[in-house]
C-alpha cells in the first residue's frame, strides 16, 4: 500500500501555508469551508486571522466554527459572535458559526468503535469541500490537538461535543461532567466523529497543521501555558491521520528541551490512541512519507 504523502516546510509564514497547500496538487471544489479554532477569550497562542487570511482567500474559503460545550466565551451563539468580532475573524473573510441556530445535522457512523452518530453544525451542508487548518499543540483532555481534533470536536455542535466527550452517553451538555467515560473510549469517540466528517466530504478535503506557539494547552484554554517548544514548521496532507502522526513524530524526534513537557501531556492522556483508533477505522494511514519542500 502506498504511503500517504505529508509535505513539510520549516519556515512558518503566510506564504508558506499557501505553498504547502499547493504541494498537495489539488483544488478544493465548490464552496470551501476552512475549519479553524477561533481561540478562547484570553488565549494567546491561537493562529490569528491576519496570519491565515492569505491562504483562506487563496482557496476562496469561509472560516467555520461551532459553539463549545463548556463554560466560557464561546458556549452560546451571542457570546461566541462577540468574541469572533473581538478576535477579528470577520475582518478579512467570511465567517460562519455552523450551529448558530436551528437543528444540528446528524451524520451516521455505522462502523463506529463507540459512536453510531455525530452531530455537526447544520451549515456544514452548505459546503462542497473542507480545508482543516489546525494549530498543533497539546490538549488537556485529548493529549494533543491537530487535524483529527478539528474534524471531531471542532466540527461538532455543542450537542455533538457533549456526545463525543461522554462517549455517547448523552448529548445534554448539562450532564457532560456527570458522564465522563474511561479515557480511551473518549479518544475512540473522537476518531469516530472525525471519520463521519471525512466520509461526508468524500475526499474533497485537505489538512494543514501549523506547529507554531506549541503549548501543552489547547486554544480552548483561556489561561493556556506559554509555548514550551520552538516553532517546528507547516505540514500538509490529504490524509488527516498521517499529518497528525507526522507532527507527533517531529515532537518525539526533536532535541528541544521543551519536548518533554509536551510528551508528558500527550502520554498522560494516551493521546496517540486517537490516531490508533482512526487508523483502525480506515480513513487514513499512520504510514507516511515526509517530503520537504
Amino acid at each position: 500500500m502506498e504511503k500517504s504523502k505529508v509535505y513539510f516546510i520549516k519556515e512558518i509564514t503566510p506564504e508558506n501555508i499557501i505553498k504547502a497547500y499547493e504541494a498537495l496538487g489539488i483544488k478544493l471544489p465548490g464552496k470551501v469551508a476552512v475549519k479553524m479554532h477561533s481561540g478562547e477569550k484570553g488565549n494567546k497562542n491561537y493562529l490569528r486571522p491576519d496570519f491565515v487570511k492569505d491562504v483562506i482567500n487563496y482557496v476562496k474559503g469561509t472560516v467555520v466554527e461551532c459553539n463549545t460545550a463548556y463554560e466560557g466565551a464561546r458556549n452560546s451563539t451571542q457570546k461566541h459572535k462577540e468574541l469572533i468580532k473581538e478576535h477579528e475573524w470577520d475582518k478579512y473573510f467570511s465567517f460562519d458559526l455552523l450551529d448558530e441556530e436551528g437543528p444540528d445535522m446528524e451524520l451516521d457512523i455505522p462502523n463506529g468503535l463507540v459512536l453510531k452518530k455525530n452531530y455537526v453544525g447544520k451549515d456544514l451542508k452548505e459546503y462542497d469541500s473542507l480545508l482543516v487548518l489546525s494549530h498543533f499543540k497539546g490538549h488537556a483532555m485529548g493529549g494533543y490537538g491537530g487535524a483529527l481534533k478539528q474534524l471531531s470536536i471542532g466540527c461538532a455542535s455543542s450537542a455533538g461535543k457533549t456526545l463525543i466527550h461522554t462517549a455517547g452517553a448523552t448529548d445534554d451538555q448539562r450532564e457532560l461532567f456527570n458522564n465522563l467515560p474511561e479515557q480511551d473510549r473518549f479518544l475512540e469517540a473522537m476518531a469516530d466523529a472525525a471519520s463521519s466528517v471525512v466520509n461526508y466530504f468524500k475526499g474533497n478535503a485537505a489538512y494543514i497543521n501549523v506547529m507554531k506557539n506549541i503549548s501543552v494547552d489547547c486554544d480552548c484554554d483561556c489561561n493556556a501555558k506559554a509555548p514550551c517548544m520552538k516553532d517546528i514548521g507547516i505540514l500538509a496532507s490529504t490524509d488527516p491521520i498521517a499529518v497528525d502522526q507526522a507532527c507527533l513524530d517531529l515532537v518525539y524526534n526533536s532535541d528541544d528541551p521543551g519536548r518533554d513537557e509536551l510528551i508528558e501531556r500527550i502520554e498522560s492522556r494516551h493521546g496517540v490512541h486517537t490516531i490508533e483508533a482512526a487508523s483502525k477505522l480506515g480513513f487514513g494511514s499512520r504510514d507516511y512519507e515526509l517530503i520537504n519542500i
